[in-house]
């Protein structure tokens, strides 16, 4: 990254030197921007990234499984924190945008329509699921009873969502260039920025990733290396 930046600064420079003479500093800022729009991130990358937040918390809610059936004393914050994520950023936020800018355009374009049916109905469905989710992790203390529906909850969310974000990112997200304009494309890249900016700041992203990150470091799950095959 070091290397690309030198270059970067390096071309800007030569730039400046070169033309800003003839052109003044318009030309200059011109290049920035141009800069600026290359790095944007496209929207297929923007939902991808995305799923990884949610990916994350599907670990989140195996952690929990696991604690729940042996009978743990766990503290459901983390959780309800957990939960909160998917139903602010994943279901309002992200699903929302998939509604709203994809499926129709999926629709009215007559492909990939059998898959948008049932990326949909699963949208609705994990919605059911995390208001139950979020409803017994707001308790205090859990009966038996309300640990094993709790433990069928995060096991439904985590067996349909796996599936449902692979499908996303394989298929339906690489389709979205064949049936838009490139112009279309970019224009909903920044689309997603601007509702992502408007809902959560602009540090949107990264602060997903940071509170999630912080609920891994309370459950003793943030370390990466904890998860290679063999480690103790």
């Amino acid at each position: 990254m070091k290397n690309i930046h030198n270059r970067r600064d390096f071309l800007k420079k030569s730039a400046y030197g070169t033309f800003a003479g003839i052109a003044g500093v318009g030309f200059l800022s011109g290049c920035t921007e141009k800069s600026e729009e290359e790095e944007e991130i496209s929207p297929a990358e923007d939902l991808m990234r995305e799923h990884g937040v949610l990916n994350r918390i599907l670990l989140i809610y195996d952690h929990y499984k696991t604690q729940l059936g042996q009978n743990a004393d766990l503290s459901l914050a983390p959780l309800l924190q957990s939960a909160t994520i998917i139903r602010r950023f994943v279901e309002d936020y992200h699903e929302k945008l998939e509604e709203d800018f994809l499926f129709p355009r999926f629709e009215k374009a007559g492909n990939l329509t059998d898959l948008v049916s049932v990326l949909k109905d699963q949208h609705k469905a994990g919605r059911i699921l995390t208001d139950q989710i979020l409803n017994l992790s707001k308790a205090k203390t859990l009966t038996a009873t309300d640990a094993k529906k709790l433990i069928q909850l995060l096991n439904g969310f985590v067996v349909m969502y796996r599936p449902h974000e692979a499908r996303e990112d394989t298929v339906l997200f690489p389709a979205l260039k064949k049936i838009v304009s490139s112009h279309e494309y970019s224009a909903l890249g920044e689309d997603f920025e601007k509702k992502e900016h408007q809902l959560f700041g602009e540090d949107g992203f990264e602060t997903m990733v940071n509170r999630v990150s912080e609920i891994e470091k309370q459950l003793n799950i943030y370390d990466l290396a904890k998860f290679t095959f063999g480690a103790q």
